[in-house]
């Protein structure tokens, strides 16, 4: 059988690697604290799963609009509104099954053969692997920590060229935890706009924040007409199993993605979608609850790590991740994480499965319990400590 050379372009995740390693050693019998994904171990809010079950009892399992009910579009509309003071319509979104997926769409309805894109890196690697898989060529652009892990524009206008057809940014960053600053969007903004590029902006953390606010790349000056946002469930309402993702974006772009979900899945299921009105109403508070929970544990993680000789972190702006930098002489960051796994039962992902830059470093998902973080880091500083004595 000959496969489709497209398929040898892509790329997979280190955080399924070392998820599949861990489910191995619990099924060996030992006690594994999962720190690899980013899932919340909060589960969606009670008149979240209440109103999916009276969907399917009221026979909301059928086919609907292929980007969405009218309803659910319109209401992702206002939420991004109030959220993020865009002006869109019900028009300019469409609804995915899973955000990843709404990604892919997007990308694909952009890109075209020989095109190069910038990527941010460290990042989430799906965004160079889609890159690749498209028939196009990512060029990166480096969060670098002495920058406070913020995109630098003028490399980025470096490392333009004529080929050059968009740029992807995540902010919150998956991993690093930062929040892009204004100064850094509207420098990128200007950019976009003098060279005619369009900007695929990942927000999929924009509601797990520790400061005052958020701002959209799609909400400065010129940016509504050449954005695309990613966004979705997952995350902020802890639905990451239900896989419902979203875009919103120009309409054109929106009518693109529409012809692709027809000839690709169809339509998200209809009893998910209905269950997402709830979500975005959220009467209990659950999402506001759950960032809250993140933040506590935020402080937790993150003070624990710092008072660990060999280990330093900085304090993520958003997400729920902690990006630490591995400070331990004769030992990398790749031979820590295999300690971690293998000696400790404590699964974090090794920073080079999110770009070269993340050599030394290491990514800890703080979404589990604040039992268990307490519980890692004393196992994690017995494992530093363990190897500092034995070196």
């Amino acid at each position: 059988m000959r496969i489709a050379a497209r398929i040898g372009a892509l790329g997979g995740e280190a955080a399924m690697q070392v998820f599949a390693r861990a489910q191995a050693l619990e099924r060996a019998g030992r006690s594994v604290i999962h720190m690899e994904l980013g899932e919340p171990d909060f589960h969606p809010a009670l008149e979240v799963v209440a109103a999916a079950h009276a969907a399917l009892s009221l026979g909301r399992d059928r086919y609907c609009p292929p980007c969405g009910l009218p309803e659910l579009r319109a209401a992702l509309a206002a939420h991004l509104g109030r959220s993020r003071g865009l002006n869109l319509k019900a028009e300019n979104l469409a609804v995915t099954s899973g955000c990843k997926l709404a990604l892919f769409l997007a990308m694909l309805a952009l890109i075209e053969p020989g095109d190069e894109v910038l990527c941010p890196e460290p990042s989430f690697p799906a965004y160079s692997s889609i890159t690749r898989g498209l028939g196009a060529a990512p060029v990166f652009y480096r969060l670098g920590e002495e920058r406070g892990f913020q995109p630098d524009a003028a490399e980025i206008a470096r490392l333009a060229t004529a080929r050059t057809r968009g740029l992807i940014l995540c902010s919150p960053n998956n991993p690093t935890g930062t929040i892009y600053g204004r100064d850094a969007l509207a420098a990128i903004a200007q950019l976009a706009r003098e060279r005619d590029w369009w900007v695929i902006a990942d927000e999929v953390y924009a509601r797990i924040v520790y400061g005052p606010g958020y701002e959209s790349m799609a909400g400065l000056g010129g940016m509504p007409e050449r954005t695309v946002i990613i966004d979705g469930f997952s995350k902020s309402y802890a639905m990451t199993g239900w896989r419902l993702g979203f875009a919103a974006g120009p309409r054109e772009l929106i009518e693109a993605m529409e012809m692709l979900i027809v000839n690709s899945f169809t339509c998200a299921p209809e009893f998910i979608q209905v269950a997402a009105l709830e979500a975005l109403r959220d009467p209990s508070q659950h999402a506001a609850v759950m960032v809250a929970e993140y933040a506590r544990r935020r402080e937790l993680f993150v003070q624990g790590i710092n008072r660990i000789p060999g280990l330093r972190c900085a304090l993520p702006e958003g997400a729920f991740y902690a990006w630490v930098k591995v400070e331990a002489p004769g030992r990398t960051a790749e031979q820590v994480q295999q300690s971690l796994l293998e000696d400790a039962g404590v699964a974090a992902i090794h920073g080079r499965g999110f770009g070269p830059s993340g050599e030394a470093y290491l990514r800890f998902s703080f979404a589990g319990g604040a039992a268990r973080l307490e519980e890692a880091l004393t196992r994690i500083r017995g494992t530093m400590e363990n190897r500092a004595g034995g070196d």
